[in-house]
């Protein structure tokens, strides 16, 4: 059997309300191939990985809390942070420099249907490609994510946020990787609405600055490999 394809893009520097849009553009078109193909007809669907980074925002998920931004509508003008609720799933997060954020738009159909078996994978991938740099992942029980030292109290600290929606059994939102974000941003919030836990960036765990290109490219083959496809 020949393995699924992934095309993979990136999307550069761009507004978060534009890449939702995209997103939603790509869903509805494998969807519509979906509702079209018949339960017997094989699914022609394309999967697809989009990188990209956006300027400040925070972001709120379906199930999230607005008590989890500390700061008035004022303030976040002054300071120059949009803000946006979405449709994924999860709590209060941050979007901004120095972050890779992975939209993965793919039809679990092609792969396997199991929302929480896609999480892990997610999961696996980051920690995968954070061990390359010799940073240990790890999951922390309840908490989707990838956190560093989790079972260690006072100093536990998430690394990436996850939080996704799904359709027809096609995947949007996705991953926040922090690998030289400002840790600044997440003072102004309690992110993902956990009270006791920090924030990690990878610049910060290693002690200098690192290529956001490289760690694109790692993600990018240890997706391909947790997902046994090839990429495009």
């Amino acid at each position: 059997m020949s393995k699924q394809q992934i095309v993979v893009k990136d999307l550069g520097k761009i507004d978060y309300q534009q890449a939702w849009d995209y997103q939603e553009q790509l869903l509805k078109a494998n969807v519509d191939i979906k509702s079209k193909a018949g339960d017997v007809s094989p699914k022609p669907t394309t999967n697809y990985l989009l990188f990209c980074e956006h300027p400040p925002v925070y972001t709120l998920g379906k199930s999230g809390h607005l008590e989890n931004l500390l700061l008035t509508e004022e303030q976040l003008e002054e300071k120059g942070i949009g803000f946006v609720s979405t449709n994924r799933g999860g709590d209060i997060t941050f979007h901004g420099p120095g972050q890779i954020v992975g939209y993965p738009i793919i039809d679990l159909e092609n792969f396997f249907t199991d929302i929480g078996k896609y999480l892990r994978l997610l999961e696996e991938v980051i920690i995968r490609t954070i061990g390359d740099y010799g940073v240990t992942g790890d999951r922390s029980p309840g908490e989707t994510g990838v956190w560093l030292d989790p079972d260690v109290k006072g100093r536990a600290r998430k690394i990436c946020a996850m939080g996704v929606r799904c359709s027809r059994w096609v995947t949007m939102h996705g991953f926040a990787l922090n690998v030289n974000t400002p840790l600044s941003y997440f003072g102004n919030i309690i992110p993902c609405g956990i009270q006791d836990k920090q924030v990690a960036t990878l610049s910060q765990e290693l002690g200098r600055e690192v290529d956001v290109e490289e760690v694109k490219v790692r993600l990018a083959k240890h997706f391909a490999d947790v997902f046994n496809a090839d990429l495009v």
